[in-house]
């Protein structure tokens, strides 16, 4: 199967009112308000698409919705990179790949980050590989992407507040759109 847009906002449709883990968002909700703080805060399109899909991932895996709740790493920041790799350059996909090993990041290097956690993203972060020693911290920042992966798991961190107002998903769409990977022909 292609992988288009519109099966993207599809798979939104169909699937985004599942809870986000243990959060009081639904995944569509926590995926509006990531984008929405990048888009409020005047980032690319590149950066308000990869906040709009970095957790598609845990749309298409074959666990029950409470995976993360038993411990179970669903690896969601691979799962959907496979098909989000057709549609979009590296600008998108790499802060997606890289956004868990950020929020790891972030708690290595800004004790108060891991504090502003919620239970569930602490809960996760110890079946994620936990906190990085300060070793890898170093050699995850001067990867490509990182400082973009590190301002996305700032948003995502933010984004899980009920009945928060945004923008539907139609509206992003044209984001999405302006990040198509060019047709050579």
């Amino acid at each position: 199967m292609k992988i288009t847009v519109e099966k993207i906002i599809d798979l939104f449709v169909e699937k985004g009112s599942q809870m986000y883990g243990s959060e009081a968002v639904t995944q569509l909700e926590h995926a509006l308000q990531c984008a929405t703080l990048a888009y409020e805060s005047s980032q690319s399109n590149e950066m308000i698409t990869a906040c709009l899909l970095h957790d598609l991932g845990h749309l298409i895996h074959d666990l029950d919705e409470d995976a993360n709740v038993r411990g179970i790493d669903d690896l969601h920041e691979y799962r959907a990179l496979p098909m989000l790799q057709e549609l979009f350059n590296p600008a998108v996909t790499e802060p997606i790949r890289l956004h868990v090993a950020a929020k790891r990041y972030l708690c290595a290097v800004n004790p108060d980050y891991w504090r502003k956690l919620s239970n569930a993203s602490k809960r996760s972060l110890e079946f994620q590989g936990g906190v990085f020693s300060l070793e890898a911290a170093s050699g995850f920042i001067r990867q490509p992407y990182a400082q973009y992966a590190v301002q996305l798991r700032m948003y995502d961190e933010e984004a899980k507040i009920p009945n928060k107002s945004t923008p539907s998903l139609s509206h992003f769409t044209e984001y999405m759109n302006a990040c198509l990977k060019k047709v050579e022909s």
